[in-house]
């Protein structure tokens, strides 16, 4: 349609803007394939807008950005591991509607009686004509959506090859990375599963297993493999464990200790004004930098500037005379929050 639109004469139309909505949880490989297309679109005068869900309300939480910190924070998982779709709603649907209630052509067409034409990519595929058959018939009094793919009867392999005719490499799968639609094949994909993010997905359901009654984990429940399914546990941490795709050592200890303080700091927090908490993404952060391979530059000046305590030499962290077994401990221990969150760390 891109490609098309410059010949308006020959009644082609135009995009007027494109969308990304980012959960802040995206896959690597995603935002390195938004930064490609976006210059793509640049090219052809077709302007891109990137769009976040923007919390407002954090009680006594400390502040968080993205649907996987959000997780963190209240000790859950997505929706989408039971059975819902609101963290589409929330993050995906929501902040897009909000952008284009601000975007003045859809205030001139809105204000005119009109609806602003929505394009959605699903194409004739068979996951995709699932989720076209929960969404076929759908009204709106502001927009009217449309599936130009579906117009046209492209399957995924039609849409592959276009991608490839405009010279573009075909894009992955674009999805958060804790999603429990992920394919047990894509975790050994380093690319967008590298350790830090399966040490997270070890966090996420380690945080959320208290209170998990009936889902067993990100994956919801374990798949036999019968009538042609891929057999799976219902537990992406068991997968993880069983495939060794982690330490054993690792994930024990990330279960056994890491929810414990990732609490004990959220109480910490709670009792500190908002306008000076720290974010989620920072202890985050400081969880990352626990593994062996995640200890670059960046981590060792991050605990060496820390404000611990009254700056005593003793209190800070030498990373550098740290061997394997003594990074996993870095993790600080429940009882360290007396003091507050510097002096933890």
């Amino acid at each position: 349609m891109i490609e098309g639109g410059r010949h308006v004469e020959k009644g082609a139309e135009i995009i007027d803007h494109v969308l990304f909505a980012d959960t802040g949880s995206e896959k690597p490989t995603t935002y390195l394939y938004l930064e490609l297309f976006g210059r793509w679109l640049e090219d052809r005068g077709v302007p891109l807008t990137v769009v976040r869900y923007q919390p407002q309300r954090y009680k006594n939480y400390p502040p968080y950005r993205t649907l996987d910190e959000n997780c963190f924070t209240n000790g859950t998982l997505p929706s989408i591991a039971f059975g819902f779709s609101s963290c589409s709603q929330k993050w995906k649907i929501a902040p897009q509607n909000k952008w284009t209630e601000s975007w003045k052509p859809a205030l001139d067409i809105w204000e005119a009686g009109g609806k602003v034409t929505k394009l959605i990519g699903y194409d004739c595929s068979p996951a995709d004509m699932r989720r076209y058959a929960e969404r076929e018939g759908y009204t709106d009094d502001r927009y009217h959506y449309r599936y130009p793919l579906r117009e046209w009867g492209w399957k995924r392999a039609d849409c592959e090859e276009r991608i490839r005719q405009a010279g573009l490499p075909v894009p992955p799968k674009s999805a958060c990375w804790m999603c429990t639609a992920t394919k047990p094949h894509e975790l050994h994909n380093s690319g967008d599963y590298p350790p830090s993010l399966l040490r997270r997905i070890v966090l996420m359901e380690a945080r959320a297993a208290p209170r998990l009654r009936t889902t067993e984990g990100l994956w919801r429940k374990a798949v036999k493999g019968t009538n042609g399914a891929t057999p799976k546990p219902g537990s992406m941490t068991q997968y993880i464990r069983e495939q060794k795709l982690l330490p054993t050592s690792e994930i024990d200890h990330i279960i056994n200790s890491a929810p414990e303080a990732l609490m004990a700091w959220q109480d910490w927090a709670s009792g500190v004004p908002l306008e000076e908490r720290s974010d989620m993404k920072e202890w985050l952060a400081f969880f990352d930098l626990t593994s062996g391979d995640q200890l670059e530059t960046a981590g060792r000046r991050f605990y060496q500037d820390l404000d611990v305590g009254h700056r005593r030499a003793d209190d800070c962290v030498d990373i550098n005379n740290i061997d394997g077994e003594e990074q996993l401990s870095l993790i600080p221990s429940a009882d360290m929050f007396e003091h507050g969150a510097c002096h933890a760390l």
